[in-house]
């Protein structure tokens, strides 16, 4: 499935939760116990990868980037490749920015949700009353 995480990437996931950085803290902050009004998960393994934030319904995975992320540009190309084809929006975020636009960044979490939302099709549901009275006793 692949959904599935890797073991390593299970083990990674637990390292990297008990220390993360001040703009993930900062981010957690405002995105925890569905204050945004869906579950977001804090370094989230999935497949061998483990996101900062990852919301599975909808898929939205936020990535915040620091200095180090310029000598990986192509690690995260194909991990943002990888994600985006199993059905994740991968906005990315410099750490600079979470720390001084906070309210900016979740208000772009906000817009990449309704988005995402919008596009997600919406079941369709018998009307009250108009539900099919086949196979039913009269």
């Amino acid at each position: 499935m692949e959904n599935q995480a890797s073991t390593a990437a299970r083990k990674n996931a637990k390292t990297v939760r008990i220390g993360m950085t001040d703009a993930e803290r900062r981010l957690w902050s405002r995105i925890r116990h569905e204050q945004l009004g869906v579950k977001f998960r804090r370094q989230h393994p999935i497949g061998t990868y483990v996101l900062d934030f990852a919301c599975l319904a909808p898929k939205l995975a936020i990535e915040i980037d620091g200095s180090q992320h310029v000598d990986q540009l192509t690690y995260d190309e194909r991990r943002t490749v990888w994600l985006r084809s199993h059905g994740f929006a991968v906005p990315r975020v410099w750490t600079n920015e979470v720390l001084s636009e906070t309210d900016a960044v979740v208000l772009h979490t906000i817009d990449q949700l309704q988005l995402l939302a919008r596009a997600a099709p919406t079941p369709t549901l018998p009307q009250r009353g108009r539900e099919s009275t086949q196979g039913t006793p009269l």
